[in-house]
């Protein structure tokens, strides 16, 4: 039986002890919150035993094999380290870090001590995400990728989050290296660095507040950003997020040499592209056919799934966490590899560290300043 903890009761926790729910031989043994009312709501709909507003506390008392941290971004170095000197195995949620090199100091730590890390990129673990991976795996594309698409769109509406970030000039959010984006793009920036090669590829990277934001009296908050990610010679990839367009998209799109793939989140589907074409007017009736069919056996699946009681929000999460859990009991490899954790954090810091250099420059040339004729947010190169 695996004993489990929790640090964090806010929104996000109520998924993770959903999904810990569904796993046989797991047991959630405590929980941690610094204000004591969360962390009782927590347990009480749960039935967890023991409530703590201390980790250490938490730690020495509950002794649970495996902790996951879902506090702000801000703690989540301290909180991991903390539970890998206790010698858990730590589930963090994204972003993982606010920067690559907590990401470092952490995995180094784990390695060290001999125990397992992973990050919440969920999303990599849905039905069609999981097998988009093994087609690749299996050769579909032809050959390596040789290019990439992410969208990940975000509602920024007058909803319950949106509306307190915009509203609170002290939100935790704002508070991050990247504010919004930071914890935001991680599930976008993860899909590309899974199948990127080399350790360093260029970012070139632009960011804006949308008119819409400007509009309600936000100049602060990036909710539109483009980003070109390249290999020398080799893959390129293109990342967007955007809280305005439509429709909202939160779909991965690779090609290689001989065809292609889209994984569709939303719909839960996965396409395969061919990339031979068919003679005369064949490809204009035989491939929407073809394409067709595909959707149609996508949504038979999805309805098979959905009466197996395994078709919810958060599937991608349970198998996630279910495959973490088995690689610490049966000492396998962690689902999410330390190089893409790390090429990620590596990737996210570079786009942030573009985008103030550009806001920088851009207040010089509202006061007046001489500034370089360059991109607002150039090229960076991680050495």
């Amino acid at each position: 039986m695996l004993k489990i903890g929790i640090v964090g009761c806010g929104k996000i926790a109520d998924s993770h002890a959903s999904q810990i729910h569904r796993i046989k031989g797991t047991e959630i043994v405590a929980v941690c919150d610094r204000e004591p009312l969360m962390a009782r709501q927590l347990c009480d709909r749960f039935a967890v035993k023991q409530l703590f507003s201390d980790l250490t506390e938490l730690l020495d008392r509950a002794k649970p094999d495996v902790v996951h941290i879902t506090t702000p971004p801000q703690s989540h170095f301290e909180a991991a380290k903390l539970c890998l000197e206790a010698g858990c195995h730590v589930y963090v949620e994204k972003p993982f870090t606010v920067d690559e090199q907590e990401a470092r100091e952490l995995i180094a730590l784990a390695n060290e001590r001999s125990l397992k890390l992973t990050v919440g990129h969920d999303n990599q673990f849905r039905r069609a995400a999981r097998q988009m991976r093994e087609l690749v795996r299996a050769g579909f594309l032809g050959g390596d990728p040789v290019h990439m698409e992410s969208y990940f769109c975000y509602e920024l509406g007058p909803g319950d989050y949106a509306g307190v970030l915009l509203s609170d000039k002290q939100h935790w959010v704002r508070q991050l290296p990247g504010q919004l984006l930071q914890n935001t793009i991680s599930h976008g920036i993860a899909r590309i660095a899974e199948f990127l090669k080399t350790e360093s590829p260029q970012v070139i990277a632009h960011g804006f507040v949308s008119p819409l934001l400007r509009s309600m009296g936000e100049s602060e908050i990036i909710d539109e950003l483009r980003v070109i990610i390249c290999e020398e010679e080799c893959t390129t990839a293109y990342f967007t997020l955007s809280s305005q367009m439509r429709p909202s998209l939160h779909q991965f799109r690779i090609y290689g040499p001989k065809n292609g793939l889209i994984v569709d989140q939303d719909q839960e589907t996965l396409i395969k592209l061919s990339g031979l074409r068919l003679k005369s007017y064949l490809e204009q009736f035989v491939s929407p056919a073809e394409i067709g069919r595909q959707y149609f056996a996508n949504t038979w699946m999805n309805v098979r799934t959905f009466l197996h009681r395994d078709f919810h929000a958060k599937a991608g999460m349970k198998h996630l966490i279910d495959t973490f859990y088995r690689s610490i009991q049966e000492d396998t490899p962690v689902p999410i590899p330390y190089r893409e954790i790390i090429l990620t954090a590596r990737i996210m810091e570079a786009i942030f560290t573009q985008l103030a250099q550009g806001s920088q420059r851009q207040v010089g040339r509202q006061q007046g300043e001489e500034v370089p004729l360059t991109c607002l947010a150039g090229s960076h190169r991680q050495q």
